[in-house]
């Protein structure tokens, strides 16, 4: 027999299990919020509970749920009541949002973003490397009149902060996390410039074809402010050695400059034309390096009082005749040859884990070196480079304009790829074709001089070509500067000093043009060669060695062109970015130079550079 039971008992036991449900909820949002707040690495928003907010008393701060109906004393209740939709968190302190690379307190008092790196141990909050503030509030006492959640998930938090100046109109700007060290700012549209304030030792304008523009304080000791000429993507190293920020932005008409007082800048401005930028703060000891370079370096190999954090292709900028030459370290110690310079040790490389310097005469210690990385080389997965953060925030078409890769391949002299004569190059193949006549061998062998013969002339075909563009390059910058020099004669010094390195580029070429012959001359070399593999004869070799002199003396002559056609090129693309920094109507113009250098630098000569350099 059933028994019955009482609507009063099924009302009482319905309210029980819904109680409990709803206790059941908020325990699990409560623990969900601890959980997200003790889990290492993931992403959490606190709520400071006071103001200023005081990073030493982290342990006081409370975690904001992801979802606010966790707040409520009947979370069930409250999710499935329209009433309580759209509910908007209310901060009693400052907020602050921290994942295992950063934390970012926004500081009501003092109306900025202050960023923390973290390399420590789990729960420390980090250093402070810098400030985020509006431009227009940057001298000020300013705050922040109101701080919102646009949005709090597992993978993101997005923040909107409102800042306020006496004198000034309220502006704001949001700001996106994730789990890693990027952050995207989005400026409204009132803020039209935004300031970073902190230590930076070195600013560096990267070009993946040419050589890096790195601006010191101590090169402009007079100037107030520098423009800084960087193409979407710059790299701030920081004081203390630790950190580095990278700051990319999306194509548009964003102007960047650099201010301090001696010894490093304290603030980087940057008017963002309406649109978002990202910072990543990148942090490891010894990140990067700054080392004297002393005359005793001289001729002997040193150890750099530095270790490499973590692998990854490492560089410096080193003295090469009058100017710098970007040297990435190598992993073992050797010699390299290039045009013009000739043979001669390579100056940085690695030693196991030793980073070392071999400098010589060709390559000098003089002034100092800084090194440091942009892109990964046998990397960590966990460890952001640059280049990485390139990718994340601008996306990969204008990541690839920007890095170009195909530019920094080196172009090839080999016409029949491996089947030529590997060493492909007027000594390479004369050296082929002379062990064939030593061995008397030129009758029996006649088609394998043959086609020595038409590789070499292949590569006079290739190095020609390469001068003329070089020619038509200095050509076409030469009537460009003049040009500008009759539009905009508030630019005419500035033309005039660029255009005088250009022109060496031309009256080199004269100097030049009798020793680097002809195609013709090319041509009547090898119709001589080729008569001497019609019979066996003892003075064959002794001929050959003579026709041997004349296609060296050639294929040095071109060699040593295109050598200055390159070094002469980078050399304007760095000037013109060093001459625009206490220019700024200048830049405009340094712009459109570094922009056409940056051309005909790409797809480069092996006897103009190595590849990727």
């Amino acid at each position: 027999m059933k028994s019955k039971s009482s609507p009063g008992k099924i009302c009482s036991r319905s309210s029980f299990w819904k109680t409990a449900a709803r206790t059941l909820l908020a325990l699990v949002a409560g623990f969900a919020v601890l959980g997200q707040a003790r889990a290492a690495g993931n992403l959490v928003l606190w709520d400071t509970g006071s103001r200023p907010a005081d990073v030493s008393k982290r342990t006081e701060w409370k975690p904001v749920p992801r979802d606010l109906f966790a707040l409520e004393a009947e979370p069930l209740k409250a999710a499935s009541d329209p009433g309580y939709y759209g509910l908007e968190y209310s901060f009693k302190g400052d907020a602050v949002v921290e994942n295992r690379k950063l934390t970012a307190v926004f500081s009501s008092a003092t109306g900025r973003v202050i960023f923390f790196s973290k390399t420590g141990a789990e729960g420390d909050a980090g250093s402070k490397v810098f400030e985020f503030a509006p431009l227009a509030t940057k001298a000020q006492a300013a705050k922040i009149s109101r701080c919102e959640i646009v949005h709090h998930a597992g993978e993101e938090v997005v923040m909107e902060a409102s800042f306020s100046a006496e004198g000034s109109a309220e502006v704001s700007a949001v700001f996106a996390f994730g789990n890693n060290e990027i952050v995207e700012i989005k400026p409204s549209a009132k803020m039209k410039g935004v300031a970073l304030l902190g230590q930076i030792a070195y600013g560096v304008a990267p070009a993946f074809v040419g050589d890096d523009l790195i601006l010191s304080r101590a090169e402009f000791p007079s100037a107030d402010s520098l423009s800084v000429p960087a193409d979407n993507v710059f790299v701030g190293l920081l004081a203390g050695r630790r950190d580095e920020l990278v700051m990319t932005w999306p194509a548009g008409k964003q102007q960047m400059r650099l201010h301090g007082a001696a010894g490093s800048f304290d603030a980087l401005e940057f008017d963002n034309d309406g649109q978002s930028f990202y910072l990543a703060v990148l942090s490891a000891p010894g990140i990067w390096h700054r080392e004297e370079l002393k005359s005793a370096f001289l001729e002997k190999d040193v150890e750099l009082p530095w270790k490499r954090p973590f692998p990854a292709r490492w560089k410096t900028q080193l003295s090469e005749g009058e100017g710098r030459t970007t040297y990435a370290f190598r992993e073992a110690k050797g010699t390299v040859w290039r045009g013009g310079a000739g043979s001669y040790l390579y100056p940085a490389w690695f030693d196991g884990e030793k980073a070392m310097f071999t400098l010589g005469k060709k390559v000098p210690p003089r002034g100092e070196a800084v090194v440091y990385f942009l892109e990964g080389r046998d990397t960590p997965p966990d460890v952001l480079t640059p280049v990485d953060v390139m990718k994340a925030t601008l996306g990969r078409p204008a990541c690839d304009a920007i890095l170009d890769v195909a530019g920094r391949r080196l172009r090839t002299h080999h016409r029949r790829g491996g089947e030529t004569v590997h060493r492909c190059c007027t000594c390479g193949c004369t050296e082929v074709i002379q062990a064939i006549f030593e061995a008397a061998e030129e009758v029996v062998k006649r088609d394998h001089v043959k086609e020595a013969l038409t590789d070499m002339n292949y590569f006079v075909e290739q190095h020609l070509a390469r001068i003329g563009e070089y020619r038509r390059f200095a050509d076409g910058m030469i009537a460009f500067l003049k040009s500008k020099q009759t539009s905009a004669p508030e630019l005419k010094g500035f033309a005039e000093n660029l255009e005088q390195i250009v022109q060496q580029i031309p009256q080199g070429y004269d100097v030049q043009k009798e020793n680097m012959k002809s195609l013709e001359h090319a041509a009547e070399l090898t119709r001589q060669t080729m008569a001497l593999t019609g019979s066996n004869d003892p003075k064959n070799l002794a001929a050959f060695k003579d026709l041997l002199k004349a296609w060296r003396a050639m294929g040095g002559a071109q060699d040593s062109m295109i050598a200055q056609g390159h070094l002469l090129t980078r050399s304007l693309f760095q000037e013109a970015g060093v001459a625009s920094v206490t220019e700024p109507k200048a830049m405009p113009l340094a712009l459109e130079i570094r922009a056409r250098c940056k051309q005909i630098l790409r797809h480069p000569d092996g006897y103009e550079i190595w590849a990727n350099y």
